[in-house]
């Protein structure tokens, strides 16, 4: 059963009912008024099923960007569990041997649409690319929607654990709607029809579907080595230990990877708290971080010359 979504109005998709608005900035905004809650403010005025991209855009380009992208990384890494999902990329051959290309697309992509709407036209393009590139192989519909859950719920899990405030309700329906209807565009199947229903369903894929394999290995290995190349060589063990401390019991085993120490896990939640306490102290952002990257390593300057179109597999 797909979601059900109110009555659009003449800016909405008239076939699936999402309304897209560009909001004002800040300065420009009546209901954000001064200090750092302000966005909490414009977001607590916002329909979170008619208003979810204008809520998802505010959470992950204004109010958490580095969070929101370090929790995607995650996402994308537990996916990796899935001994079916695991095999395919190590058929493609994608991950050994452009790993940060891959990465670099994926990230991109959700960022457009995060950014400019599912419905804008660069998002149009960004979701012709990516059926594009999935159209190439054999994946089951339960992997792509269980892919999709992540997506949705990931970044919440993640701000709740690290983030400088905690989630308005608002913000995790409109995580829930965004993707949804992302899904519905990508032709996903059989998404659940409330919240709780999608998580629970990940929650279900999970204790089903994360199984040791050779494939979960050799991506995982991968992956990490990836996270590894962002930091001086130095830092590689570090770098190792703290990815083996921050990602569960289960998806450890599905790796083959040692557990975890747990006093190397709690010294990086030490830091990521303490660097929430300081983004806490600052001033709200005024202009969105999202579906921009100019330090990219693929795309050097992204979006300057760039259009979602060049990014993915040619």
């Amino acid at each position: 059963m797909q979601p059900t979504h109110s009555r659009p109005d003449s800016r909405s998709d008239s076939r699936r009912g999402s309304t897209f608005r560009t909001f004002p900035t800040p300065d420009r905004n009546p209901h954000a008024g001064p200090g750092r809650f302000g966005w909490v403010r414009v977001i607590d005025g916002l329909d979170p099923q008619i208003r979810h991209q204008d809520i998802l855009r505010i959470t992950a380009g204004y109010e958490f960007p580095w969070d929101y992208q370090r929790s995607l990384e995650f996402a994308l890494f537990r996916t990796y569990c899935v001994p079916s999902i695991s095999a395919l990329l190590a058929r493609t051959g994608e991950f050994e041997y452009r790993p940060q290309k891959r990465y670099d697309d994926t990230a991109l992509l959700m960022g457009e649409l995060v950014e400019h709407g599912y419905d804008s036209d660069r998002g149009r393009e960004s979701l012709r690319n990516i059926n594009r590139m999935h159209g190439r192989y054999a994946i089951s519909n339960d992997d792509m929607r269980y892919v999709l859950s992540t997506f949705a719920y990931d970044p919440i899990d993640w701000i709740d654990r690290y983030g400088w405030r905690r989630l308005h309700p608002h913000e995790r329906l409109a995580s829930y709607h965004f993707y949804c209807q992302v899904g519905i565009r990508m032709g996903i199947k059989d998404i659940p029809d409330s919240y709780q229903g999608f998580r629970r369903f990940k929650m279900d894929y999970e204790r089903d579907h994360f199984v040791y394999s050779d494939d979960n290995h050799r991506i995982g290995t991968y992956t990490l080595r990836l996270f590894q190349s962002w930091y001086p060589r130095l830092l590689e063990r570090p770098v190792a230990a703290a990815v083996y401390a921050l990602i569960d019991d289960r998806m450890s085993a599905a790796f083959g990877f040692p557990k975890g120490s747990p006093r190397v896990r709690a010294a990086a939640e030490t830091g990521l708290r303490a660097r929430s306490a300081v983004v806490r102290m600052l001033p709200k952002r005024r202009v969105s971080a999202g579906a921009g990257d100019p330090g990219n390593r693929t795309y050097p300057g992204y979006p300057v010359g760039y259009r979602p179109r060049d990014l993915g597999v040619q």
